[in-house]
């Protein structure tokens, strides 16, 4: 499209200062009808804050010069995290449903409520979202995060918006469902809409972009048309943020290190082998849904066991049950049949019947940080309220215990004084991880905990887990993950299709040989994996070398 064509978006000089610290510094930007424009950089480098100055939100207290303009004032919004703008109490339907009645007022009044319903569940399909007549009877927490962040797409479908700023709009999305949603956000710019994407993901990038601006601490350090900045980035940062992983120690022929008797000759399992740690037999979860008898089963019929120093990834398609199935481990999601052991002793299925130290035990961190947070207080009082809680400790005491496990997850005391909004992702990723780790837990579940955050940040993450896992011999780490890059760490990993675990074994052989058609749809989407070597894939990490930023 022809660069003089009217900007639908523009941004000029913008800065946005909070408490004296300048979150963007004279960034100028335009978005042009049906063009693609990325903005890159790392966790915190302030992307999120630009894009959120298109729809006119600005942090607390935050002290703003420089212009944005939107045409028509018209613009959508998909979040990293789509849970923070759909509102719990409301099923799918009744939140796309407001938006769909405005735009039917003109027909009489008996055709209303069909041609409503049409628009619903065409917006729904043109996200990708499956079985939209079953969807619109959920509740978003009764949803994946993969199938929220579709919701929120078609939300801003819906709304007809001339501009669409997509934060990480391919979160926590599996292989397959992300060239799905990439093809619908290039159909949203082929018609004529201005998207500006913010993401880490920079295959999707080269996919969309037709221009890419690169941030660094609020400044754009380099921009440019995509074919070149990504081919030939003149910038230092910039070419650091597109230089390829190195080589990680698990790519050679190493084995998984965990249990004895671990190899390559272990056949591939339905059902895991015996261990002590964690041990899921015959789980079978339901959401209730849309007025059906007993509810929809999202989980049917899991066997799965981890081991003390065990990591086992669970990977699927969005949607497919991972996040249920970890759920009901941690005794959030009640509504199963079947037994969550640990040691041998059976979990209560509810959280509120599970004893301090029961809870102690099994410790979850979620995908979106941000949401896990109490927004008002500083972060450091929130991660060492769990050592008070949960093991006894005085607040002096849980103060200094935070403030060095903090200190180990790369997170300085003074940031972590801060409120969460005045963290980036990546930062408040970490202290989640810190809070977790406080309680001293048996089992660990991490669920998509690295997804939406850059490279650089993301290998930082995973390299602390491998090291825990690696210093902590009681502890089993479980993965919920749709990046098979990540599941290639793990010991050993369980594939979960339509809720049912239909392949598991050693990383080494389910990614690189896998039986199930499913499993293999899933690696050839992905690209080729390097096998798994657990505890050894980041190679050996000091206690006291610092975790990148």
């Amino acid at each position: 499209m022809n660069a003089d064509v009217r900007a639908v978006a523009e941004v000029r000089d913008l800065r946005i200062e909070v408490a004296g610290r300048a979150l963007v510094d004279g960034v100028s930007l335009r978005a042009r009808p049906g063009r693609v424009t990325a903005l890159v950089g790392a966790s915190g480098s302030g992307k999120t804050t630009t894009g959120l100055a298109l729809l006119g939100s600005y942090p607390t207290g935050a002290v703003v010069s420089g212009e944005v303009r939107v045409a028509d004032g018209l613009a959508g919004y998909v979040p990293q995290h789509p849970a923070a703008v759909l509102n719990p109490a409301r099923r799918v339907g009744a939140l796309l449903t407001d938006i769909a009645r405005r735009q039917v007022r003109d027909l009489p009044r008996g055709q209303r409520r069909a041609a409503a319903r049409e628009r619903v569940l065409g917006a729904l399909a043109a996200a990708h979202v499956a079985d939209g007549p079953e969807t619109v009877g959920r509740y978003p927490h009764q949803l994946s995060g993969g199938q929220q962040q579709r919701v929120v797409l078609a939300q801003a479908l819906l709304l007809g918006a001339r501009v669409i700023v997509a934060d990480e709009p391919t979160t926590g999305q599996d292989a397959l469902t992300k060239r799905r949603v990439v093809a619908e956000l290039a159909a949203v710019a082929q018609r004529g809409i201005a998207l500006v994407l913010l993401s880490h993901d920079l295959e999707v990038v080269r996919e969309l972009a037709d221009d890419v601006l690169v941030l660094r601490a609020g400044q754009i350090v380099e921009e440019g048309p995509a074919d070149r900045l990504l081919t030939e980035p003149r910038h230092p940062w910039t070419r650091q943020l597109l230089a390829p992983p190195p080589t990680p120690a698990h790519a050679r022929a190493t084995l998984p290190i965990g249990r004895e008797g671990t190899n390559d000759a272990e056949p591939h399992r339905t059902s895991p082998p015996p261990a002590k740690g964690l041990v899921v037999r015959d789980l079978t979860a339901r959401h209730r849904a849309g007025g059906r008898r007993g509810g929809v089963a999202v989980v049917r019929g899991a066997d799965l066991a981890v081991a003390p120093g065990e990591s086992l990834a669970l990977v699927g398609r969005s949607g497919s049950g991972k996040t249920t199935l970890a759920r009901c481990v941690a005794g959030l999601h009640r509504d199963f049949t079947g037994q969550v052991l640990l040691d041998g002793a059976a979990l209560p299925r509810s959280l509120r019947d599970r004893s301090r130290a029961e809870l102690a035990a099994v410790q979850y961190v979620f995908q979106d940080a941000r949401a896990a947070f109490d927004a008002y207080r500083p972060v450091l009082d929130q991660v060492a309220r769990t050592a008070v809680r949960l093991r006894g400790a005085t607040p002096g005491a849980a103060r200094e215990q935070a403030t060095a496990t903090l200190a180990a997850t790369g997170l300085s005391e003074e940031l972590a004084a801060r409120r969460p909004e005045q963290l980036s992702g990546g930062e408040l990723q970490r202290a989640a991880l810190a809070r977790a780790l406080l309680a001293r837990p048996r089992v660990l579940l991490c669920d998509e905990v690295t997804s939406g955050l850059d490279a650089v940040t993301r290998h930082g993450i995973l390299r602390l887990l491998t090291t825990l896992l690696g210093d902590r011999g009681d502890l089993a780490l479980i993965l919920i993950t749709h990046d098979l890059e990540t599941a290639a760490l793990a010991h050993r990993v369980a594939v979960l299709d339509a809720g049912e675990v239909v392949e598991q074994g050693t990383a080494r052989q389910v990614l690189t040989a896998p039986r199930h058609p499913f499993t293999a749809s899933l690696v050839t989407a992905s690209g080729p994996q390097a096998p798994g070597a657990g505890a050894e894939a980041e190679g050996p990490v000091a206690a006291d070398q610092p975790v990148p930023p």
